[in-house]
């Protein structure tokens, strides 16, 4: 799995010791600069999103720029809470933990990373949950809007490539099981968990009995079964699957939910899409979401209150 963008650039912002150190002073701080639907912004806000924008894109914004990012932000949150989109603080700082560990380091890592370049945790999880809530609110309004005809997707391939469309896959139908281990847990206790996975591994030999045995266990829960071909999964996890026998269960691996393994129910053929085709699907997508999304937030803009005060 490559690792996204912006989470990139803040990693390498952060390593290389950027210099954005010290914060506004208290009378500055409390300057309204605009009110947006009677909200305000001020300059400590934009001072701080100012320094996260340039940690995170090796770029120093405009203040124009950085006040137009606010704005929108406002607008979309807004938005959001008139359609019952709002991430609560689990949420946020779920998503937080989840740019932590793509970034190999724990979150409160990352937040002292943050406070040495004089940013606050609070501007980048205030940034997250606008992304949040807008990608929400786009997807699930303009839906039908945003779907890609499968003509549409051939026809683009063929024109650019004449590639094929589909080649030969496997697709693998599967039960996550886990083993729950609850936080602070001693190595002992840990170790006995391992030993009783691997014991069910050696029992097992269907995902009946699977669904049998882990729906009865206690500390244990079995989840309903995924379907994935080979083009959604990591080559790591496909040859995993490949050398597991049908019915058998995975190798443990300890996670932060506790001891997980995969029961394989069924491993078969079949046809998917070529990484060309792949791409143009993902690539058609995207312009038409761009498209939408800008046309939705200039309207919204429009029937905003939006009052400068002191630019």
């Amino acid at each position: 799995m490559t690792t996204p963008l912006p989470v990139l650039r803040l990693l390498l912002a952060l390593s290389a010791g950027l210099i954005l150190t010290g914060l506004p002073s208290p009378s500055r701080a409390q300057n309204i600069v605009v009110m947006v639907n009677g909200d305000p912004i001020t300059d400590f806000d934009i001072e701080q999103r100012s320094k996260l924008d340039q940690l995170t894109t090796q770029k120093a914004p405009s203040r124009e720029q950085v006040i137009n990012e606010l704005i929108d932000e406002k607008v979309k949150i807004k938005e959001g809470k008139k359609y019952g989109v709002d991430p609560g603080v689990s949420d946020i700082n779920q998503s937080y933990e989840g740019m932590a560990q793509r970034m190999r380091i724990t979150p409160d890592q990352l937040t002292k990373m943050l406070e040495i370049k004089g940013v606050r945790p609070e501007t980048l999880k205030g940034r997250m949950k606008s992304e949040m809530v807008w990608t929400s609110l786009v997807r699930g309004r303009y839906k039908e809007r945003l779907q890609v005809g499968e003509r549409d997707v051939a026809q683009a391939v063929q024109a650019q490539s004449g590639e094929k469309l589909q080649v030969e896959g496997t697709e693998y139908k599967m039960q996550p099981i886990v083993l729950i281990v609850p936080r602070g847990s001693s190595a002992s206790f840990l170790e006995t968990r391992k030993k009783e996975a691997e014991s069910y591994r050696s029992r097992i030999g269907s995902c009946e009995e699977a669904n049998s045995l882990f729906r009865s266990t206690p500390n244990a829960t079995i989840r309903e079964s995924v379907t994935k071909t080979t083009a959604e999964l990591p080559e790591a996890l496909r040859k995993v699957l490949d050398d597991t026998p049908i019915g058998h269960l995975t190798a443990p691996e300890m996670t932060k939910n506790g001891i997980e393994m995969v029961v394989l129910c069924s491993r078969k053929p079949t046809m998917i899409d070529t990484p060309k085709k792949r791409e143009v699907r993902e690539k058609m997508y995207q312009e038409k979401y761009e498209k939408t999304q800008k046309a939705y937030l200039e309207e919204l803009r429009k029937a905003a209150m939006i009052e400068y005060r002191n630019r």
